[in-house]
């Protein structure tokens, strides 16, 4: 099928594998392009895929594409799209032009799909389906010591399965990983740190990102239950930004979880959106909540955000200062240490 795009205003060059196609994208880190591979021989070698989407910009501007290209070389994953290299191309007017080479997803993003929607929102098998997919990636991002930090319907890409008919044959993967940062857990010799620098989509940002600027892997999944509000009511979690800032960031309150959608689908929106991060559900823990699987956890009680019962994460520290009393074993599951306890000597 023909993909309607743009023409590209000018010629930013080929590759030595393959050659660039319409554009299909922009944004502040530079323009999306198709690829298409040039090897005409099927049993030739080819290190691309047929078609694959290439992110371009001007080498002087690549810093955050080429930060991407680190990051996804250490995120491999089924839900996490595919990156295939880089290379540099030189434009007609003599420029340097640095490339992105990633896997092209025909299906669009999450985002376009809740639009085609017309307001209404996804129905709850599919928002359910496509939460899990979303989820196996942002467990695997966090289990590898990275918060994506930018999470949202635009940053998520559907890619058709094989035998595709319908919408839960088609694969949620994470994209744009340009805001992203990286963490460190604490073992036997190092701390846990996040960059304190804050970045992301005013909309899907956390109270503690807001209020603190503190923005580690429990942000990710305020973000994911905004994703899931939105794909069930096909809003954003926010009217607009006056209410995000007089609601969430002054005003101490959450986005509205409206009545019409399934009590799974509440508890598991309301596990987003504790205010307090050390009290909302990890990834892995909302992977065995009954909105996506059949696997109820052993606590089914509901989650206070006042910062009372059991710290869920483990500790992360931001230029050197504890943000938690909290440690936890290997499991990530039973705390250590809890609420108001000691804050462990550095």
């Amino acid at each position: 099928m023909k993909h309607r795009g743009e023409e590209p205003e000018r010629n930013l060059g080929d590759g030595v594998s393959w050659r660039r196609g319409c554009l299909i994208g922009k944004g502040s880190f530079g323009r999306v392009y198709l690829g298409y591979s040039k090897s005409q021989n099927k049993n030739a070698f080819c290190p691309y895929p047929p078609v694959m989407a290439v992110k371009s910009a001007e080498i002087s501007d690549s810093a955050t594409l080429q930060k991407e290209k680190e990051t996804l070389f250490n995120l491999q994953s089924p839900n996490i799209l595919t990156c295939f290299g880089e290379e540099i191309t030189t434009s007609d007017n003599g420029s340097s032009i640095y490339n992105l080479l990633l896997e092209y997803c025909s299906g669009g993003t999450l985002d376009h799909l809740i639009h085609q929607s017309g307001g209404r929102g996804l129905p709850e098998s599919n928002a359910r389906h496509y939460t899990r997919s979303i989820l196996n990636g942002v467990s695997y991002i966090h289990e590898n010591g990275y918060v994506h930090c930018d999470l949202k319907p635009d940053n998520v890409l559907l890619v058709p399965t094989p035998d595709y008919d319908n919408a839960k044959n088609f694969v949620a993967k994470i994209g744009d990983f340009g805001s992203a940062k990286r963490y460190y857990f604490k073992d036997s010799n190092k701390k846990r740190r996040v960059d304190p620098e804050m970045r992301g989509t005013l909309m899907y940002l956390s109270p503690e990102v807001v209020n603190d600027n503190v923005q580690g892997p429990p942000s990710d999944i305020w973000a994911v239950g905004c994703i899931v509000l939105q794909m069930l009511t096909g809003k954003p979690p926010w009217k607009d930004k006056s209410e995000f800032l007089d609601q969430m960031g002054h005003g101490g309150k959450t986005p509205e979880i409206p009545g019409e959608i399934s009590d799974e689908a509440k508890d598991f929106i309301k596990r987003c959106f504790v205010r307090n991060p050390m009290f909302r559900f990890t990834a892995e823990m909302l992977l065995n909540h009954p909105f996506v699987s059949d696997l109820r956890g052993d606590d089914d009680d509901d989650d206070d955000d006042d910062g009372s019962g059991e710290l869920l994460w483990p500790m992360y520290c931001v230029d050197d200062e504890c943000s938690s009393s909290l440690f936890l074993d290997d499991e990530c599951l039973n705390p250590i240490f809890m609420a108001n306890g000691p804050m462990p000597a550095k």
